[in-house]
């Protein structure tokens, strides 16, 4: 029995070694590339200064509506990650891409990420690019939170609000919003520091109608940034924002609402919640798509088809 367990103690002994080694490798490896990768860090919009900080702010074509891309939670590039639906819109319409604090080319920051800082920040560095209200809204994920916001407060801004399944309040039940998802956000960290997301994410990971330049940017941002603080401090508000959302009436603006099969989400729950926030709105429809979330990248064709359709009723 003692020889048993000795063989036991020496094999996990021997794996804990195995495994000490290949993070080390790993490590170095990373802190190699990280300096081989800073010449994929130019921006590739402009840098505002907020709060003293800089921050990311993108614009492409030209128009009568201009339309504000928000991104949803964790995204990692949006000037990228959303490239594939305003490439095509980008004829027509002026398109200005906001990359918040924590995201993209914008510096990650250690301050408050609560939902009236964001919208705050985002209203004055599109004010320092030179973009000027009104704005058609076109917020994906957690920051249709913020577009609802932005509509209450400051209804003479916004245009209208195309969702690209974006959250809606009764998306959330109140035990996901107050989920603790420190584990998660501490192993994110580890995959970020140790240089093991690096096996993970891939060029086959990668949004496919990237170039092969855009996919090393995209990697390179991703490998520095996912899933950091300031991405991970917006969650711990989310609640706060639905509580003010719902102490006001609802904005009733011209709104399209483009909804994923709800499989990356909550199902059912986000399916109804986005019906539900359409329901009783004077100008609003509810577009199913056959796709997972990140829908402006599944369906842009159809988003594109529909957005036009819908900015064209605006100026009648």
């Amino acid at each position: 029995m003692k020889k048993a367990l000795k063989i036991i103690g020496k094999f996990f002994l021997g794996l804990l070694i195995i495994i000490l080694v290949f993070l080390l490798i790993m490590f170095v490896y990373h802190r190699i590339m990280l300096n081989k990768e800073k010449k994929y860090l130019e921006p590739l919009g402009q840098m505002v200064e907020v709060d003293g900080h800089n921050m990311s702010i993108y614009t492409e074509g030209e128009g009568e509506h201009t339309i504000v891309i928000m991104a949803g939670a964790g995204m990692v590039l949006p000037i990228l990650d959303y490239s594939p639906l305003y490439r095509r819109l980008s004829d027509t319409y002026k398109i200005a891409v906001i990359e918040k604090f924590g995201y993209g080319f914008s510096d990650d920051v250690d301050g408050d990420r609560d939902f009236d800082t964001l919208l705050r920040q985002d209203r004055e560095a599109l004010k320092k690019a030179g973009i000027e209200a009104p704005y058609v809204l076109c917020p994906h994920s957690m920051s249709g939170i913020e577009a609802i916001l932005w509509a209450q407060k400051y209804p003479d801004e916004v245009e209208a609000i195309v969702g690209l399944d974006m959250s809606t309040p009764k998306a959330y039940t109140e035990e996901n919003l107050n989920d603790d998802d420190k584990g998660m956000e501490l192993f994110y960290k580890f995959l970020r520091e140790s240089g093991v997301g690096r096996l993970i994410l891939t060029d086959k990971n990668v949004c496919q109608s990237f170039s092969d330049r855009e996919k090393d940017i995209y990697k390179a941002l991703a490998f520095r940034k996912f899933a950091n603080k300031d991405v991970a401090d917006e969650g711990d508000h989310l609640a706060d924002a639905i509580d003010e959302i719902n102490s006001a009436d609802k904005p009733d603006i011209p709104t399209l609402l483009f909804l994923s099969d709800g499989k990356e989400t909550s199902g059912k729950l986000w399916i109804d919640a986005m019906n539900d926030y359409s329901d009783g709105l004077t100008d609003s429809r509810v577009i199913q798509l056959d796709c997972g979330h990140n829908v402006a990248e599944h369906e842009p064709e159809k988003i594109e088809e529909e957005m036009r359709k819908f900015i064209a009723e605006l100026d009648s």
